[in-house]
């Protein structure tokens, strides 16, 4: 619950027209914060509900204060002038939340160096210079913080294999928090990041994997209550953590964190987020269904054998998106399902068309896969399934097997 803790306190926000920065900013405009919009969004975009003028409102709706400021990370001029408005208006920065970020989950020979330039740029390079100009008005606050949505720094190569140019970028925010926090100690700031257990579902998410992708999340308010959580701590004893939402709020005393998730029934079988090991997360967080069961020896051509019969227009119609599974292990081999011409098709070897997606894994991933047992946006980000082609299309292969696991 809300404290009066960050009542008249000024939150400079990058990337608060919607989701997550958003959602921190509502929270603390419930205490009477000043909240500076920081972010692009002025027009509305196409896609995605929102603007710094829409969060505006809806932050004095809430009791806050607001000043929506057209900001690029990436422009030096836009964020000294942003920073200037922010003090001319409400007389100074007391805490800096570093939410705004890019991302692009490719491989190295898919990232193109235009989407690697905008992830540094926005993600490392941004949140750098925003804290380096925010810094002259944080030295003059008694409660000054600064809050990186960022992962914790986990060297394994399994976060670096699927996306080299996200992790690099991504970590350069941790990074930040690492060096800030002991060079800011004897201001005090407090320099923390935070990050969720799980996935979140935001407007931007939906966009890129579709209105299903918020069965195994949850919603933004875990993130923005954990983060009310930490600001409202003093800076001096709160400095240079890695902290998780979930965490966090079971520190304060939560202990129904159920109400998080978007569909509460799924509350036990959400979806890890990046960066976070499987012995970091609850088994309860493991779980992404019931087992059911396969064929002796989880045989592959006998999988793809009860698939064909599953195959119907209705399904090609849904999906539109055709496969290729470079399967490794004790069952080597190439198999494809076409879900994209006629009633579909599925069988060894590749497809007559080029795939949507390839996948690759190993023969007990795959069986895992279909059997319900492996969800494909939680193999991906383990490393246990490795993607070529569109990443939208492979990541409806989660509904699909949803949609099959119960008939196989």
């Amino acid at each position: 619950m809300n404290t009066g803790k960050l009542a008249g306190r000024t939150l400079f926000i990058t990337g608060a027209s919607r989701g997550i920065g958003k959602a921190i900013a509502l929270k603390a405009a419930q205490d009477g914060a000043n909240i500076v919009v920081a972010a692009k969004t002025a027009e509305p975009h196409p896609k995605l509900p929102g603007t710094i003028y829409s969060a505006a409102e809806e932050i004095e709706k809430a009791g806050g204060k607001a000043l929506p400021c057209i900001l690029d990370v990436r422009d030096e001029s836009q964020v000294k002038s942003a920073v200037q408005k922010a003090v001319e208006k409400f007389g100074g920065i007391d805490i800096l939340i570093n939410n705004a970020s890019a991302i692009s989950l490719t491989p190295t020979a898919q990232t193109d160096m235009k989407r690697y330039d905008l992830m540094h740029h926005i993600n490392t390079r941004g949140t750098f210079l925003v804290s380096k100009e925010c810094l002259p008005y944080l030295e003059k606050s008694n409660h000054a913080h600064i809050l990186n949505i960022s992962p914790p720094l986990n060297m394994k190569p399994l976060w670096f294999a699927n996306h080299v140019a996200y992790t690099m970028a991504k970590y350069g925010m941790s990074m930040c928090v690492l060096g800030m926090a002991e060079e800011f100690k004897h201001i005090p700031i407090g320099v923390n990041a935070l990050w969720p257990r799980t996935a979140i579902h935001t407007a931007a998410i939906e966009m890129l994997s579709g209105p299903d992708s918020n069965q195994f999340s949850r919603t933004p308010e875990i993130m923005s209550d954990a983060a009310y959580a930490v600001l409202c701590r003093e800076p001096k004893a709160c400095s240079g953590n890695f902290f998780i939402d979930d965490e966090v709020l079971i520190s304060e005393g939560v202990t129904d964190l159920k109400k998080y998730a978007c569909v509460p029934e799924n509350a036990d079988r959400l979806m890890g987020d990046f960066f976070l090991d499987s012995t970091d997360m609850s088994d309860e967080l493991n779980k992404v269904g019931t087992p059911v069961k396969t064929t002796e020896g989880g045989s592959i051509p006998k999988l793809f054998e009860k698939i064909e019969s599953l195959l119907s227009e209705e399904l090609v119609g849904k999906t539109q998106a055709i496969y290729q599974f470079n399967v490794e292990g004790s069952e080597k081999g190439v198999w494809f399902l076409d879900l994209k011409t006629g009633s579909g098709k599925c069988g060894k070897g590749t497809p007559q068309t080029s795939p949507d997606a390839i996948l690759t894994m190993t023969s007990d991933n795959f069986n895992d896969m279909f059997a319900g047992k492996l969800k494909a946006p939680t193999a991906f980000m383990s490393g246990k399934l490795k993607i070529n082609g569109d990443l939208q299309k492979a990541m409806k292969l989660s509904k699909l097997m949803g949609g099959l696991k119960s008939k196989l």
